[in-house]
């Protein structure tokens, strides 16, 4: 295996920052790591199990927060301004991460860094200001308090417009375990408490500034390929409509196929689904942005009830609008832009209220919530952000909120791992659930959004072709796109054709990689994640991937597929199903065999002593 100086694609370079010390330093890491793992998840997941202390604390010192890119981003290719923020989960204890479209991927790559290693607490608010080679630790007193959209002005009227910046709002300051890390008002990443870790380590804000060119191997082959394949978008039949309303699309898809979340996932049906949708949107609609480099922006923006501008998608619109009984997106439009202002994640945000309703109504909690109550709502945001009264309690995530309040209500906490489930109901999509079940960092769509292809197949099937179905959409949306790192949704949403990234990988890199071993580097990702998971939690039971109660206890009451609900039984074999193919064994864990095929031979000697191995 060549050094990473002999190959193209990667600088070969981490900047390492203590925030105990103080200091920050260059790690030169290793150039198998890059060939084997590409970047972005795969090299944070490599680094976590390398250097992360296992048992750490998610909000103590010794946690290490990530930010990587990969060998793809910033180049001019589609939807390339990409990076991975990953960390210890404090919401699951497991695995977290999430991937953010901002400049400051861009930034990073020009100024010669792969990633950026947090480790450490500073002992006052703190940002790191970087500036290609040059790193500083600034005081960040006057922005510690203040919410992301003014701490953002601040930073750029002091650094220029020009600059990326990564920061977090109260939410992350006060650790609430879904805060995220933010940029460019409304681009959020990081859903399991990234934000909270870097709160942990008064971390107030990341700012980069790069001037130097992105390392490729042929610059001319990869401009005449990207510029080809921005055509290719251009002229895809689902374009327009795409520029009209992105993914709120989905909210008409969801309502008609029986999966939008209503009521805290008590139905897939909501009758007020037209004040939410995108034909809606598009009434509303003031502007729309993107992320670097993308030609397909995803960021619709309306005016909000407040009129003020509001960025939306699909997820924040169905969790804070039909999960929680509201039908008017401008009201769901001010939810929206208070989570993002706050720093916390719009999901599991709806999620948690939703949650809170539904004890409410069942008597499990003296706060008086009704469903589609705007006004309660909008002050649980600021209550939860803020960690006061009831928000302080939800504060914790769906999971802890309802060990705390006991009765039943773990069986309506919608979560799996700790995480919430984000916007689809699968109450009649087996395939969904599995998906949910199995993703990597606890129950979210972006590893595998099974439920487009189940609904036009068999959706009430529980049969081992949708377990094969949820392990090649891992492959290629969690083990490779969060790893090249670029966008999944020139390809997912107007059909850009994959055939288009190794290609793209071999102009940027200089290596030849066939399909085969790209899903044999995403397969590694995969087992290495969920070794993590097995080492952190010691013990470890397939129960942890198991979809909610509520699928499988409590039926579908409207819509044409009233009655229905998951069968325990036929989940447990679906499970088997990908586990088998996974090459894990039937609690889940990966087997010795398939560790040492991947190459991930360093693990076995922890999981042995741990769990044994089969």
């Amino acid at each position: 295996m060549r050094c990473i100086d002999e190959m193209a694609g990667w600088s070969g370079k981490i900047l390492w920052v203590d925030l105990t010390s103080e200091e920050a330093k260059t790690w030169e890491y290793p150039g198998l790591w890059a060939r084997n793992y590409l970047g972005g998840r795969g090299l944070a997941a490599r680094i976590l199990w390398e250097y992360l202390p296992p048992g750490a604390d998610p909000l103590g010192p010794y946690n290490l927060l990530i930010m990587a890119v990969g060998p793809l981003t910033g180049h001019p290719l589609p939807s390339s301004g990409k990076m991975v923020v990953a960390a210890k989960s404090p919401l699951t204890g497991g695995y977290g991460d999430g991937n953010i479209g901002s400049q400051a991927s861009v930034e990073l790559r020009k100024a010669g860094w792969d990633a950026i290693v947090f480790e450490g607490k500073a002992e006052k608010p703190v940002y790191l200001y970087v500036e290609d080679d040059k790193a500083e630790i600034h005081p960040a007193d006057d922005l510690w308090g203040i919410d992301t959209f003014e701490a953002e002005k601040k930073l750029k009227e002091s650094h220029g417009k020009n600059t990326g910046i990564l920061l977090i709002g109260p939410g992350g300051e006060k650790q609430v375990r879904f805060a995220t890390v933010l940029s460019q008002e409304g681009r959020s990443a990081g859903r399991p408490g990234l934000g909270a870790v870097m709160g942990s380590k008064n971390l107030k804000a990341v700012v980069v500034k790069g001037t130097g060119d992105i390392p490729a191997a042929d610059v001319k082959e990869l401009r005449k390929l990207g510029a080809q394949a921005y055509k290719d978008i251009r002229n895809a039949k689902m374009y327009d409509f795409w520029m009209r309303q992105g993914t709120m699309m989905t909210v008409q898809w969801a309502q008609e196929v029986s999966v939008l979340p209503t009521y805290n996932f008590s139905e897939g049906v909501f009758e007020e689904s037209k004040g939410i949708d995108g034909f809606m949107l598009e009434k509303l609609k003031v502007h729309q942005r993107g992320c670097p480099n993308c030609n397909m922006p995803c960021g619709n923006v309306v005016e909000d009830a407040e009129k003020e501008w509001s960025e939306l998608d699909y997820e924040n619109v169905a969790m804070l609008g039909s999960n929680l009984g509201l039908g008017d997106l401008s009201k769901v439009a001010v939810l929206n832009k208070i989570a993002d202002k706050l720093g916390i994640d719009t999901i599991s945000l709806g999620s948690v209220m939703a949650f809170a309703t539904e004890a409410s109504q069942k008597g499990l909690i003296k706060e008086k919530i009704e469903w589609g109550d705007y006004e309660a709502y909008k002050q649980l945001v600021e209550d939860i952000a803020y960690k006061r009264g009831l928000g302080a309690l939800l504060a914790e995530g769906t999971r802890r909120a309802a060990m705390i309040i006991g009765g039943n209500s773990l069986d309506f906490a919608i979560q799996v791992k700790g995480l919430e489930v984000s916007a689809y109901d699968c109450h009649a999509a087996p395939g969904m659930a599995l998906a949910y079940g199995t993703s990597p960092i606890g129950a979210h769509h972006k590893d595998a959004w099974a439920i487009s292809w189940e609904v036009q197949v068999d959706r009430f099937s529980y049969g081992r072709e949708k377990a094969e179905k949820v392990v090649e959409l891992q492959r290629i949306r969690g083990g490779l796109f969060e790893s090249f790192v670029a966008c999944r949704l020139p390809w997912i949403e107007v059909g850009l054709s994959l055939d288009y990234y190794p290609k793209f990988l071999k102009a940027s890199t200089g290596l030849t990689y066939t399909w085969d071993e790209l899903t044999t580097i995403a397969d590694r990702i995969y087992a290495l994640i969920r070794s993590f998971w097995v080492r952190e939690y010691k013990w470890w039971s397939r129960e942890m991937d198991t979809p909610p109660a509520k699928w499988f206890k409590q039926p579908l009451t409207k819509g044409p597929l009233a009655g229905s609900h998951l069968d325990y039984d036929k989940y447990n074999q679906l499970l088997d199903y990908y586990y088998e193919i996974r090459g894990w064994d039937n609690r889940g864990v990966p087997t010795k065999e398939t560790l040492e095929k991947l190459g991930l031979g360093f693990v076995i000697p922890t999981l042995e002593v741990l769990v044994g191995l089969n």
